[in-house]
């Protein structure tokens, strides 16, 4: 992303914000409430258009009108509120509004491809070492915190992902649950993903991300290395005590 701009009315919620991420790379995204954060995702996640700016993905420019445009090129989004449904089981959530379907006399009678969808929603989770969930096939009502994370987080990877965008992934999670989802994010990134983390915990920051992004009033003020900076150094980058390194 180049000189990324929006406003909302009077309000100017980014100015001229560069950001990228890399294959195989966890990228932190930290700043006070406020700073900008969402908006930017937004904007990768084709949720909001910018007013300026250019968008690059593959080292191609691109137009990201819609959530759908995004989820064509690889790019998905698993916002705080998870977006999965209780009432389904795991592998009804990780075909939601993807379903497979077997044609018997198209286009009027079409069945759910049940055995399929179960099949890969295993060999997604056995692949990304979920061993957490026993039962694909149990209500995600009945599931933990970090189970149901887990969950959200597979079904953004499982479609030819190749950037994953996670907001706040371990809130209100216990310390056994966090760490699950920490390391899932890990896997993530061992297998050849962008990830991008918004978290305002740095302490899980410093255990998962290469590079640590700080917005401040809607601009980009540090940008730091992991294990080349300190938690008080990216404090305070968000809190303005010192100034700008990009």
């Amino acid at each position: 992303m180049r000189g990324i701009s929006k406003r909302y009315g009077a309000v100017q919620a980014l100015t001229k914000v560069d950001f990228e991420v890399y294959a195989g790379e966890v990228v932190a995204l930290v700043g006070d409430n406020g700073a900008g954060k969402s908006t930017l995702i937004k904007c990768v996640a084709g949720t909001h258009t910018p007013d300026e700016g250019t968008i690059l993905f593959d080292a191609k420019e691109i137009h990201l009108h819609m959530p759908s445009d995004a989820t064509r090129l690889g790019i998905e989004t698993v916002y705080q509120d998870l977006a999965v449904c209780d009432n389904l089981d795991v592998v009804q959530n990780m075909f939601l509004g993807r379903e497979r379907v077997t044609r018997l006399l198209p286009p009027i009678v079409e069945i759910l491809s049940e055995f399929e969808m179960e099949k890969r929603s295993l060999d997604v989770l056995r692949t990304l070492s979920v061993t957490t969930i026993a039962n694909v096939r149990e209500k995600v009502a009945s599931l933990s915190g970090g189970q149901r994370q887990s969950v959200a987080i597979a079904r953004a990877a499982m479609w030819d992902s190749k950037l994953v965008i996670l907001d706040e992934p371990t809130a209100a999670l216990g310390v056994a649950q966090t760490e699950q989802v920490l390391a899932l994010i890990r896997r993530l990134r061992e297998h050849g993903l962008g990830v991008v983390v918004i978290s305002h915990n740095l302490h899980e920051v410093f255990s998962i991300a290469d590079r640590i992004i700080v917005l401040r009033l809607g601009r980009r003020v540090a940008t730091f290395e992991h294990g080349a900076t300190t938690p008080d150094e990216v404090v305070a980058a968000i809190t303005g005590a010192r100034e700008a390194v990009i």
